[in-house]
C-alpha cells in the first residue's frame, strides 16, 4: 500500500526489476529453442537495464527507454511466456485464487451452514415465519429484500376445496411427527436434492407441498394453527382429549396406510389461503480450523466435527459436518439428574401437562459450567427448554468419556440428534470452533457464541 506514495523513479526501478525477472525466465526456459543471435540480443538488452539500475543517480528517461527496448525483445522471442493472451492470464488468476481458497478452507477458516435447529436458540437452523393474515404477507419488493438479507423462501398453500383443514400424524420418513415422505427434487431449480413432501387435507381433499429435508415443518404448523401452545405435542394431546382426531385409511404413494387425522378447527373456502410462511435460512458461520490443533477444546465451546467415523450417524446420514456444544473431554463423567436448577425438588419438574421432563446436566458430579447456555438450559431460562434424559443419559446412567474422544450435546435437547444417541466424537474428527456468523443479516450477525 505504501507504493502509492513512492516517487516515479522508485516505481520505475521496481518495474525494471520485474522486467528483468521475466527476461531471466524467458532465457532459462527458451534458450535451447532460440537462435543464438536472439539469445545474445536478449542478454544484451537485460544487461543494459541492469547497468542502468546500478547507477544511483542515473537519468530515469534512459532507464525507461532501455525497458521499452527490453520489452520489444521479449515480445519477439518470449514465445508462450510473453506476451500472454488475456484468456491465459484469466485462467492462471482463477487457478491461483482457487488454490488459495482451498488452502484457506482446509487449514484456516471454513464456511459452514447450520441446517437444523439442534443448537437453537444459540444458533438457528432453518426457521419458519408464519403469516396468519394475507395482509401480513410480504409484497414483491419485500420478498426480494428478505431473500437477500435472510435467505427467505416463501411457501403459499391454497385450499383445493371448501371445508375444515386437517393434518395427519404418523408415517413420517424425515424429522418431525407430522406425516411426510421424502421425494426427489431440485435445489436452485438445477441441482438434484431430497425434499420432504407434506399433505394437508381440506374437506377431505389433499393438497401437497415440499420443503427442504431438514426443515422443521412441525414448528410452522404449530405457529399457524396452535400459536398459544408451547409445543405441537401438547396441541395434539388436547385435540385428542377433545375428540378432534380419528384414524382413517388413506393411500400414500399408492400404498394404503392407517393414519390419525387431526382437525384444526379452522374452515376455509375453495381457493382461500390455508397456510402461508417463509423459510428463513440457517445461520452461516466461519469455522476456525486452526486453534484446536494447538489447544484442547474448552468445555462449553461450539464444536464442529465430521461424522464419518461415528457409526450411529455414518450408517444413516453419511459423512457430514455437525455442530454441537462440547460437554465432556476424556475422563469426564456426564449425567442428567432429576430436577431443575432453581426449581430442584419439584416433583413435576416445572413441566406443563404433556411436556417432557427435563433434568440437570452434570459434569464430574457438579452442574456443568463453561457456557451460558448450560445454565440457561439447567434453569430453563427464556427459550432454553432444558436437557432431556434420553438414551445414554437416561436418568440413573453415568457416562465416562474414553480416551481420544469427546462428548457433545445440542442446546435444543428436544430436537437434537446428539451424543445421547450415537455416543462419542473421535478426537481425530474434530474440525474447529464457530468463529463468526456472516449470514443472514440478523441481530445474531457477528461473533459466534
Amino acid at each position: 500500500m505504501f507504493g502509492l506514495f513512492a516517487s516515479q523513479e522508485k516505481k520505475l526501478r521496481t518495474l525494471a526489476g520485474n522486467w528483468l525477472e521475466l527476461a531471466d525466465k524467458v532465457y532459462n526456459f527458451r534458450r535451447d529453442v532460440m537462435e543464438p543471435a536472439h539469445v545474445a540480443e536478449l542478454q544484451a538488452k537485460a544487461a543494459g537495464v541492469r547497468a542502468l539500475l546500478k547507477e544511483r543517480k542515473g537519468d530515469p528517461s534512459r532507464l525507461k527507454l532501455s525497458l521499452e527496448s527490453l520489452e520489444e525483445t521479449l515480445r519477439k522471442y518470449g514465445g508462450k511466456i510473453y506476451p500472454k493472451s488475456s484468456f491465459v492470464e484469466n485462467v492462471e488468476f482463477f487457478l491461483v485464487a482457487a488454490i488459495l481458497i482451498l488452502g484457506i478452507r482446509a487449514y484456516l477458516i471454513q464456511p459452514f451452514k447450520i441446517p437444523t435447529n439442534s443448537m437453537w436458540p444459540s444458533y438457528f437452523g432453518m426457521t419458519p415465519e408464519v403469516f396468519r393474515q394475507a395482509a401480513d404477507e410480504p409484497n414483491i419488493a419485500q420478498r426480494a429484500f428478505r431473500f437477500l438479507a435472510f435467505g427467505a423462501r416463501s411457501r403459499r398453500i391454497d385450499a383445493p376445496a371448501a371445508g375444515e383443514i386437517e393434518f395427519t400424524y404418523g408415517g413420517g420418513e424425515g424429522r418431525g411427527i407430522i406425516s411426510n415422505r421424502v421425494v426427489n427434487g431440485r435445489s436452485w431449480l438445477i441441482l438434484p436434492t431430497k425434499l420432504k413432501e407434506y399433505t394437508l387435507f381440506v374437506g377431505g381433499v389433499p393438497v401437497s407441498f415440499t420443503v427442504p429435508l431438514d426443515f422443521d415443518f412441525d414448528w410452522a404448523l404449530r405457529e399457524a394453527f396452535f400459536p398459544e401452545e408451547t409445543s405441537l405435542e401438547v396441541a395434539l394431546e388436547k385435540l385428542n382429549a377433545r375428540g378432534q382426531s380419528q384414524i382413517r385409511t388413506v393411500s400414500i404413494a399408492g400404498r394404503p396406510q392407517n393414519l390419525r387425522f387431526f382437525r384444526t378447527g379452522k374452515s376455509v373456502e375453495k381457493g382461500e389461503r390455508i397456510l402461508s410462511f417463509d423459510i428463513l435460512t440457517g445461520d452461516q458461520l466461519f469455522v476456525d480450523r486452526m486453534s484446536y490443533h494447538f489447544i484442547q477444546p474448552p468445555i462449553g465451546s461450539g464444536f464442529v466435527f465430521r461424522t464419518g467415523n461415528i457409526p450411529g450417524i455414518r450408517d444413516t446420514h453419511g459423512d457430514q459436518y455437525y455442530i454441537k456444544r462440547l460437554v465432556g473431554r476424556p475422563g469426564d463423567t456426564i449425567e442428567i439428574r432429576e430436577g431443575t436448577l432453581g426449581n430442584s425438588g419439584s416433583s413435576a419438574n416445572g413441566a406443563r401437562p404433556g411436556a417432557e421432563r427435563t433434568g440437570i446436566l452434570m459434569r464430574n458430579g457438579k452442574p456443568i459450567e463453561g457456557a451460558k447456555a448450560f445454565l440457561q438450559n439447567n434453569e430453563k431460562q427464556g427459550l432454553y427448554a432444558g436437557y432431556l434424559p434420553y438414551g445414554e443419559l437416561a436418568l440413573g446412567k453415568v457416562l465416562t468419556v474414553p480416551e481420544n474422544s469427546f462428548f457433545a450435546l445440542g442446546d435444543n435437547s428436544r430436537n437434537s440428534l446428539d451424543g445421547r444417541y450415537w455416543g462419542f466424537v473421535p478426537s481425530r474428527d474434530v474440525v474447529g470452533r464457530p468463529l463468526w456468523i456472516y449470514y443472514p443479516f440478523t441481530k445474531r450477525w457477528g461473533p459466534a457464541r
